[in-house]
């Protein structure tokens, strides 16, 4: 006896199926068993995950079937079942049905027909918040308020730890709530590094200070965006994980995970069950370039809460002096000391974070002993490229706006110099200034938002604005391809960004390396991630595989969202650059 193939009308929303009613198809049946399949229809999009939701109208048992596992087995008297995909058996192209084939026993007279609700999870229901400006109301060529809320939803993504109750990502959850130091001290918070889930302190704190940075110089941007709040949490997320992180005087957490177990693994931070060790740095394994970074963002950070919330900022203050002398006393470089991050954030030198620390205490406390330190730690010369591993020139850019002496003009000049057309720095064929391939856009964004905050001081304001807006331009698509490289945003945007959690599907599908895999866009959109960006000859593929050019990360977004903000700033006080 064959049973026809019933499908119920499909409910559409967002591109993705809410739930399709199939009945069974029976197959056939002898004695007490049976044979049947629930046959599903075609999709118009990639299927990476779903659930079926069974009802028998007899009782069955001993069920066997080869594509999921059964989250619910045998209620309601042997009739309802819920089985979930195996992370092998989640994938099935668009336009591809396909059935999910099972036998079993019943003990009825009559064999059992079956309904079942399938569910895809491969989408979700995120939203953008809407934008506070509409776009008939720009006065720039692109949607810059957009492009500052969605790098904002960027930083949410990234979160460690347990997510406050106004979350944003409806596909992020609570993580890594056992994060423990090595005498069982709290360190649950803070962000992802990367696609990845190590959260490494080092590129975390320039992050931080970067985002505080662009908030104090251009504080209306965030504001006539109605992101105010937004940037303030963004950088209390990781100053409320720095304070967790600095145990003693002189004693700072400054990575937790391993890079090697935990790049073995495919899947949602929320899934880990690896091992997540913590290292710190001490006197006699010191790490001066870490503990000045986070000095200078928790200085930063001061600042940024002093008129919020004085007694936060306060106890900032206490930290990032503490860091200070530790860094400056007892100094090496973190990476000699912490082997772990050495093979992914090894530390160049630490003098310049010295003077980066320095500056930024002096404008938290003015204190004019920062200052000379800050003079006396400063690199001199032009910059190669300003990241989380070196601050030269953003250094020399706070000095010559503090004290005005030629000698820190001279040295940013220097920098622009090699760094704009016609310097020693190479250009890719579309117009990127190209520093390194890694990440290729972060180095130019980077120089870009220095040129701007250069430019705030007085120093060559049209050019160097103009050319820190094509880099921008760039990246949001003036280039050969006119695609955005920005997730989420603009035309022909990056959707498979080497990133783990935004390439699973919806839970509770299981997520795996075939996630990785997957031909098609990310389940979930990374909104505002900047990419890597392309190669030397302005090539670039949207290929999750490639973290080269498409993985995203922390530090990438600093800087850019920045320089997003001083546009915004610029627009509101009509001085955004008109450029040949």
């Amino acid at each position: 006896m064959i049973w026809l193939l019933l499908i119920s009308a499909v409910a559409w929303q967002h591109g993705y199926s809410d739930a399709v009613q199939i009945d069974m198809q029976l197959l056939q049946h002898w004695d007490t068993n049976w044979e049947g399949q629930f046959n599903i229809p075609a999709m118009p999009h990639d299927v990476l995950g779903w659930e079926l939701k069974i009802h028998f109208s007899e009782p069955v048992s001993n069920i066997q079937q080869w594509d999921g596992e059964w989250l619910i087995k045998g209620d309601n008297g042997g009739q309802d079942y819920t089985l979930l995909n195996k992370v092998d058996k989640g994938y099935h192209p668009a336009g591809t049905p396909f059935n999910v084939r099972m036998m079993g026993k019943f003990s009825g007279s009559t064999a059992p027909s079956g309904t079942a609700e399938f569910i895809d999870l491969t989408g979700d229901s995120q939203t953008v918040p809407p934008i506070n400006i509409p776009a008939s109301q720009q006065t720039t060529d692109y949607n810059y308020e957009e492009v500052l809320v969605k790098s904002l939803l960027f930083y949410e993504a990234q979160r460690s730890g347990k997510l406050p109750a106004n979350n944003r990502i409806p596909w992020r959850g609570d993580s890594a709530l056992d994060d423990r130091g090595s005498n069982g001290e709290d360190l649950t918070g803070g962000y992802y590094d990367a696609g990845d889930h190590v959260k490494f302190n080092f590129p975390m704190a320039y992050t931080t200070t970067m985002l505080a940075w662009g908030y104090l110089e251009w504080k209306d941007a965030y504001i006539k965006s109605g992101q105010q709040q937004e940037l303030l949490d963004a950088i209390k997320w990781p100053l409320d994980y720095f304070i967790k992180c600095h145990v003693a005087p002189h004693e700072l957490y400054v990575q937790v995970g391993d890079g090697g177990p935990d790049h073995g693994y495919w899947g949602r931070p929320e899934n880990m069950t690896m091992a997540r060790p913590a290292y710190k740095i001490t006197e006699s394994k010191p790490g001066s370039d870490v503990a000045g970074e986070t000095a200078a963002a928790m200085a930063a950070g001061s600042i940024a809460f002093k008129h919020i919330n004085k007694t936060y900022s306060d106890i900032l203050l206490t930290h990032a002096k503490q860091l200070y002398e530790f860094a400056t006393q007892f100094t090496g470089k973190y990476s000699d000391s912490v082997n772990q991050a050495a093979a992914y954030y090894r530390s160049g030198d630490y003098q310049d974070e010295l003077g980066w620390a320095g500056v930024w205490l002096y404008q938290a406390t003015g204190d004019r002993q920062y200052l000379t330190d800050a003079e006396a730690n400063r690199v001199s010369g032009a910059g190669w490229g300003d990241s989380w591993d070196d601050k030269t020139t953003y250094t020399n850019i706070l000095l010559y706006k503090i004290t005005k002496k030629d000698i820190y003009k001279t040295d940013i000049e220097a920098t622009y110099t090699d760094w704009m057309p016609g310097g020693s720095l190479p250009y890719t064929p579309g117009g990127m200034a190209y520093r390194l391939q890694w990440g290729a856009l972060r180095y130019t964004v980077n120089m870009g938002l220095g040129a701007m905050m250069a430019a705030d001081t007085g120093l060559h304001s049209d050019e160097y604005r103009c050319w820190a807006l094509s880099q921008i331009k760039y990246a949001l698509g003036e280039n050969p391809a006119h695609h955005s490289y920005v997730v989420g945003f603009g035309t022909d945007a990056p959707t498979r960004p080497h990133h783990r959690s935004s390439s699973c599907p919806n839970v509770p599908a299981p997520c795996g390396w075939d996630a990785q895999k997957n031909p098609g866009p990310n389940p979930h959109t990374l909104y505002g991630a900047l990419v890597g960006g392309p190669g030397k000859n302005d090539e670039y593929v949207d290929d999750r595989m490639d973290y080269v050019k498409n993985e995203v990360a922390c530090d990438y977004n600093a800087a850019w969202q920045s320089a997003i903000a001083g546009l915004i700033h610029l627009a509101l006080h009509n001085q955004y650059p008109s450029c040949p």
